[in-house]
């Protein structure tokens, strides 16, 4: 992991103007971010252009490598997956717009939860893949699901899709919670990763935890991620990691402070 590969997930820090919170994540050493894009999207309702962010990006010499904001429906009925669709459709082509990435999405389950269902979700992303923009592509989170649980079922769900830009968001603390080991990391497996979230948990045993508020920074919790980082890149992984915490404390502080720990955090991984 080299320091160009760091990228921070907006998500991380409190919810401030485009404009202070950019600023606060250069200053802090970052030159990736990750977009909470509903975040975004007011901002441009308040009167901006995507070109006015686009300049902020070339300001404060950051690149967009991509964001989330919801699952992708293969489920409901016709009328709520065109809506779901055409949600997911128009975030892509809002993150083409500033330089393309990846967007992270999950997945709804059936009632009857099977291998064909994880072949179904895997052709909605191709079918909704395919009307994005070339320069972005699609990450399906495992545990971010009531069906796609683990590597091994998103894998499932990739393989089935049969596209190049449809792909897995590894997390370590979604791996820490499921049934997912390190075996599991092949290199088939990785060769499906498109896209990594940084993260460590505290001591809470993963079958009892809870993925997102028992995050803690890199370096402070129980995960060895060295070990597990080093799996990934020993399989060809080169793309970004990206620091994603739902952590009250950082939340609560000025987000230049905030921002700094991430980054400090992340450098202990080098």
């Amino acid at each position: 992991m080299k320091t160009n590969q760091f990228a921070i997930n907006s998500v991380s820090t409190a919810d401030i103007p485009l404009p202070e919170l950019l600023e606060a994540y250069a200053a802090a050493g970052f030159r990736n971010v990750e977009f909470v894009l509903p975040r975004v999207k007011n901002w441009l309702e308040q009167g901006h252009s995507v070109g006015d962010v686009r300049a902020l990006l070339s300001k404060f010499q950051l690149r967009s490598i991509g964001g989330f904001e919801d699952t992708v429906s293969s489920f409901q009925d016709e009328e709520a997956k065109r809506k779901n669709h055409a949600m997911h459709i128009a975030n892509a082509n809002l993150l083409g717009q500033l330089g393309g990435g990846v967007m992270v999405v999950g997945t709804d389950a059936p009632q009857e939860k099977n291998v064909a269902a994880l072949h179904t979700i895997g052709k909605t992303m191709r079918e909704l893949v395919e009307q994005f923009p070339a320069n972005v592509s699609l990450a399906v989170e495992f545990n971010w699901s009531g069906i796609v649980k683990s590597l091994a079922s998103v894998s499932i769900v990739v393989d089935a899709a049969k596209h190049p830009r449809v792909g897995i968001l590894f997390d370590p603390a979604h791996y820490h919670c499921t049934a997912s080991k390190l075996e599991d990391l092949t290199p088939h497996v990785v060769s499906q990763i498109l896209h990594v979230h940084v993260d460590d948990m505290n001591a809470t045993p993963g079958d009892l935890a809870n993925c997102n508020s028992d995050r803690v920074l890199p370096g402070q919790g129980t995960l060895d991620l060295k070990t597990i980082f080093g799996r990934i890149e020993e399989h060809g992984y080169r793309g970004f990691f990206s620091i994603e915490m739902f952590s009250e404390e950082l939340w609560a502080l000025p987000v230049s402070e905030a921002a700094q720990r991430c980054f400090k955090s992340m450098q202990t991984l080098l």
